[in-house]
């Protein structure tokens, strides 16, 4: 919630048609340390909704997951290593493909709420790899893959009803290489308007 709270009032102070970058909290030493990130006015309100569905979940919980940045094309999900550790003192693959969904549906739910519409939102399916051992804490990040397109994906949710669209999410090594990265395609499914 202190990201929450200090990227809020950071937005508070901007106008709505300026970008400015906001840098966030200062990160543990073991900490993966991400560059600044731009943010809109309107993302502090969209994030606290994201991070209270998370935070509903006991399993999500449980991973001391914190939100990190979101720009309108990127969302950054951070957890510390401490408790997603595995029996060889690294990262637990559990961990780090959890927080990688989460920052990918997270991603899907940011881009629906910025576009004004409500929809459940699902992983379908996603292919994962493992690429090194991670011994620092858990950043992940997660884009719209190459080739995929929000406009297409909203004008079919409107049309259809329900849409689906491929998102890349990565959890970087602190020298900049990749620990995981995992390609999901996510399936949203308009709520129907009760009046």
């Amino acid at each position: 919630m202190h990201l929450i709270h200090s990227l809020s009032s950071r937005l508070s102070n901007m106008s709505p048609m300026t970008t400015d970058t906001i840098s966030l909290p200062a990160a543990s030493p073991t900490a993966v340390e991400p560059p600044p990130i731009s943010a809109s006015a309107g993302a502090a309100t969209a994030l606290q909704r994201l991070e209270a569905k998370l935070l509903a979940m006991p399993p999500v919980a449980a991973l001391q997951f914190r939100l990190e940045a979101y720009d309108g094309a990127c969302l950054r999900l951070a957890a510390p290593l401490g408790p997603n550790l595995n029996d060889k003192g690294s990262a637990f693959g559990g961990s780090l493909v959890s927080l990688m969904t989460l920052a990918g549906w997270g991603l899907v739910m940011m881009k629906l709420m910025d576009a004004g519409l409500e929809a459940d939102v699902y992983v379908a399916d996603s292919d994962l790899r493992y690429r090194a051992p991670l011994y620092a804490d858990l950043l992940a990040e997660a884009t719209l893959a190459e080739g995929e397109s929000w406009d297409v994906f909203f004008a079919t949710l409107r049309s259809r009803g329900k849409a689906r669209l491929e998102i890349v999410a990565t959890v970087a090594l602190p020298d900049g290489g990749v620990a995981t990265e995992s390609r999901s395609r996510y399936v949203a499914k308009r709520r129907m308007q009760t009046e």
